[in-house]
This record gives C-alpha cells, structure tokens and sequence, in this order.
C-alpha cells in the first residue's frame, strides 16, 4: 500500500540545534538500536516520569527521577523518527500508529503521574491531559486532510515543554518556599487552596484552551475556503 507521508511542520525556538543533535546522535547509534527499541526508551522514560511524581509525595527529591525521565523520554521519542529518516528506513503507516498511540500513553502517565505528587490538583491534570489529546486529534486530522504534521505552537513544542518541566522540577527542589505556596480560592460557595503548580497548570490549561480553539477556527475556515458550500445547500 503506497502512503504519502505529511510534511512535517517544526518552527519551534529549539528546533534548528535539537535537529541538528538527533541527526549526530542517529548517526551514532549502533546497528542493533532499531526505532522500536528507540520507542520503548520513550516508553521507559514516560515511566520514570511518572514515578517520580507519585514518589515525590514522599520525599521532593524524586522529583530528580522525573526529570531524568524527562532526558530520557526526550531520548527516545526523540529519536526514534529521525533514526528512520537518517537510514532511510521509514515505516510510514507503522511508524505513526506506534509512535503516536505510545506517545498518548507516555502523556496520560505523566500527567496523572503529576496529579498524584499532591504538588497539583489531578482534576487540573486530567484537563489538561484531555486539551492534549483534542489537539492531538486535531493534528492527525490536518495530517490527513492537509498533509500537514504540526509539531509546534507558538514557538513551543515537546522539547521546549520538557525544559520547562525539568526547570519547574528543580525550582521546587531548591526552593521550599515554592512548595509551601497556598492560594485560597473561592468558587460558587467553596473555597480551595491552589498551589503554585496549581495556579502554572490554570495558566497552561488557559493557554491550551486558547491555542486549540483559535486552531480549530483557522482550520475550518480554511476548509470551508476550499469546500465550499454546494449549490441549493
């Protein structure tokens, strides 16, 4: 069966350097490292994250697991595609189940990860787990009907996301008084207090929300453009 495979689209801050490293690193890489066994490291670093979260009720510290995963997860998710491309080895149709079906699951364990560290509310991460996983669809929907792959938005992608969440891990490590932050909010009669991860999730939730509704607009006007209402209709 014969795929065209769409154009990937990475305008992200860190893009041009993060390139030309897997590029080297692919070249690196021994005969036997295969993009599955790449896919599964991604795998394995999701874990990690995730671990490190739920640990961190215990003992702050694991947060270093986590951000350990977060270089490893980068790692293997990473590179996996650009080994492919380096070898000239695609696997269209198998690559992009596999690496997107693995990627939804690596996302849903760092997120409920999170939300279990009872650093931030896990109603918060569960919205915006599922805020991912509409812009997933989207993206997949585009990749088909456009043949455009969207990696980025506003400037920001994986790579730059998995920074800030390896810088949010060590400011909460290294300054107690982060941790200690309680914000009371009160909503239709209840009060709860938000923590500063709280109040950062409301903020990426916010953004989230934004970014996908301004997409799906632009995306439907541009289709509307070239689909456009039949005669009599």
């Amino acid at each position: 069966m014969e795929t065209k495979q769409a154009q990937r689209i990475q305008t992200s801050i860190l893009n041009g350097v993060e390139k030309k490293v897997l590029v080297s690193l692919a070249g690196r890489q021994p005969r036997w490292m295969t993009s599955d066994i790449l896919t599964g490291i991604g795998f394995l670093g999701a874990v990690l994250i995730a671990a490190g979260y739920i640990l961190s009720k215990q003992d702050i510290n694991w947060l270093w697991l986590s951000s350990f995963g977060l270089i490893v997860n980068w790692y293997g998710d990473s590179l996996d595609g650009t080994l492919a491309r380096v070898r000239n080895c695609q696997r269209p149709l198998y690559g992009y189940y596999v690496d997107h079906t693995v990627d939804c699951i690596n996302e849903g364990m760092m997120f409920i990860g999170a939300g279990l560290s009872g650093l931030v509310r896990l109603d918060l991460t569960l919205i915006a787990y599922i805020l991912y996983l509409f812009m997933t669809i989207n993206v997949s929907i585009n990749a088909h009907l456009k043949g455009e792959f969207k990696l980025t938005y506003a400037k920001l992608g994986p790579t730059e996301f998995r920074l800030l969440m390896i810088l949010a891990n060590t400011l909460l490590i290294v300054f107690p008084a982060i941790r200690a932050v309680s914000v009371p909010v009160t909503l239709a009669g209840t009060t709860v207090c938000l923590s500063a991860l709280d109040l950062l999730a409301l903020v990426i939730i916010a953004a989230l929300a934004v970014i996908y509704l301004t997409t799906i607009l632009s995306d439907a006007r541009h289709y509307a453009a070239i689909d456009p209402p039949k005669d009599g209709k």
